[in-house]
């Protein structure tokens, strides 16, 4: 049999066929536009979504018995808010997870109703990306337009939707809509309350791995999809793509050194860190997970090799970096602002410790190492929670650098493994289909048994612990900063 995983991402939706093996048979990518109303705001138009998916699937399946075809999975952008009316017609356009409209709304949530409370209902504070802050800007701005709300849905939901006619979501997506109780896998009264919204208004909530209804008759003539495929939900880009590493069940870590950077870590458990630091989200496996995002990982290389060095050869620039652990400059990866730990979009990249002999090959250095300190902050949150980690599996386009996995390695003292999974979240969902389908019980063994270790990096233990002590001077960096930054931005 086959199966279909998609990845709706922010700029285009990739689509994978794969067999019950986990051969890769096909993939297809099809874009579409981003919109930027005002500074700031960013919104998607969700037919584009739909259009740009039944292009893909023709594609996809052009070369396939499409009566093979036994299930479709989804990964999605997460926090996107899309809204329809009664007719279930599309309202206004999706305001997305990177919009950052949303400060006052959060601020409200935050410190006028209270971080505690909102945790205490959620698991996690409001941040401009998530959807309930959404919701009351549209209440507060657009209120016709928040009167007309039959339906909240997120992206891939959405299409979920326009696949199956079921009004669906999982609970790996909407842990991350601020509006769902994440320990007890239901929407929050509360939260609703909060929001102006009744419970009717929210989609049905399933599990990852949970068939949600079949292709619709409109959908097969649309799609060319036999009326027999099962829909499964699917869940949030993150957690699909760990199950697409293999990131699940107790205690295992995916760190990806994309343009962002992310540590997820599998949990049997639901616990929450008192601070909020760390996101307490449902995993796509049916449990738990962690996670803890920095906003420039790959893109504090690419800003640094593109924008100022004016190469886009890494591996000649990093050919020659040997010293790990001896390098006396420092550089904080807030180019963007910072997530986690700091929650602060006035922080900023720096670059401190620099003499008259530093070096282009230092602050090369630096830049790699400064994003994996700042990945061990979210590492030492878990550690407080009592989450220990001796191994951890390495993806995203950092991860192509030797030298960069050498350094994360030392940094985080683990052991750091690449697997044969190259397609994250598009697989991932392809193996959420198969599992929805009955070829595996759980999604665990599916993952044991379609994704392999092919290479590790261990760490060295005297550089461990000279990156020890440079951790102790990376972390004092930004509170001695802080108020810097705030200056900075004004």
């Amino acid at each position: 049999m086959l199966y279909i995983g998609v990845d709706l991402g922010t700029s285009s939706v990739k689509l994978l066929l794969m067999d019950e093996n986990g051969k890769i048979g096909n993939i297809v990518t099809k874009e579409y536009p981003i919109y930027y109303p005002k500074p700031g705001w960013s919104e998607q138009n969700p037919e584009d979504w739909y259009d740009a998916l039944v292009d893909g699937l023709k594609e996809l399946t052009k070369n396939c018995s499409k009566d093979d075809i036994d299930g479709i999975s989804f990964s999605g952008q997460m926090h996107g808010m899309v809204i329809l009316d009664e007719n279930d017609n599309v309202i206004r356009p999706a305001i997305l997870w990177n919009d950052g409209r949303t400060q006052a709304e959060c601020d409200y949530l935050n410190y006028e109703i209270g971080r505690e409370k909102i945790s205490s209902y959620t698991a996690n504070m409001a941040l401009t990306g998530f959807t309930a802050p959404k919701l009351l800007w549209v209440r507060k701005h657009e209120p016709e337009n928040f009167a007309r709300i039959k339906k909240v849905m997120l992206p891939k939901d959405y299409i979920a939707y326009r696949l199956s006619g079921v009004h669906c979501t999982d609970v790996s997506d909407a842990s991350g809509m601020l509006l769902f109780d994440v320990k007890n896998k239901r929407w929050s009264r509360e939260m609703l309350d909060i929001c102006g919204l009744k419970e009717e208004q929210m989609a049905k909530v399933f599990e990852s791995y949970e068939v949600v209804g079949n292709i619709t008759p409109r959908a097969s003539e649309e799609t060319g999809l036999p009326v027999k495929v099962k829909v499964i939900a699917g869940g949030g880009d993150q957690a699909v793509a760990a199950v697409g590493t293999g990131t699940v069940g107790k205690g295992k870590c995916n760190v990806s050194l994309g343009t962002s950077g992310v540590v997820f870590i599998s949990s049997q458990e639901f616990a929450v860190d008192d601070k909020n630091a760390l996101h307490a989200f449902c995993h796509a496996d049916g449990r738990y997970h962690f996670m803890g995002v920095m906003l420039s990982a790959g893109a504090s290389s690419a800003w640094w090799m593109g924008d100022i060095l004016g190469t886009k050869d890494y591996p000649s620039e990093e050919k020659d970096i040997t010293a790990l652990g001896k390098n006396n400059v420092y550089f904080l990866p807030y180019l963007m602002g910072e997530r986690t730990p700091h929650n602060n979009p006035n922080a900023r990249g720096t670059f401190i410790g620099m003499t008259m002999d530093t070096t282009r090959k230092d602050m090369t250095q630096a830049v790699l190492e400064g994003v994996a300190f700042a990945l061990r902050d979210s590492f030492e949150i878990a550690k407080s929670l009592g989450i220990t980690l001796d191994r951890i599996r390495i993806n995203g386009g950092g991860a192509k650098s030797p030298l960069w996995c050498r350094i994360v390695a030392n940094v985080l003292n683990v052991k750091v493994d690449k697997t044969n999974s190259k397609e994250g979240p598009a697989f991932g969902a392809a193996i959420l289909a198969a599992v929805g389908c009955g070829k595996y019980a759980t999604v665990e063994e599916a993952a044991e048994k379609l994704i392999k270790v092919t290479d590790t990096v261990e760490q060295d233990p005297e550089i461990v612990e000279l990156y020890n002590k440079k951790y102790e001077v990376f972390k004092s960096l930004y509170p001695a900063l802080k108020d810097v930054f705030d200056k900075i931005s004004g």
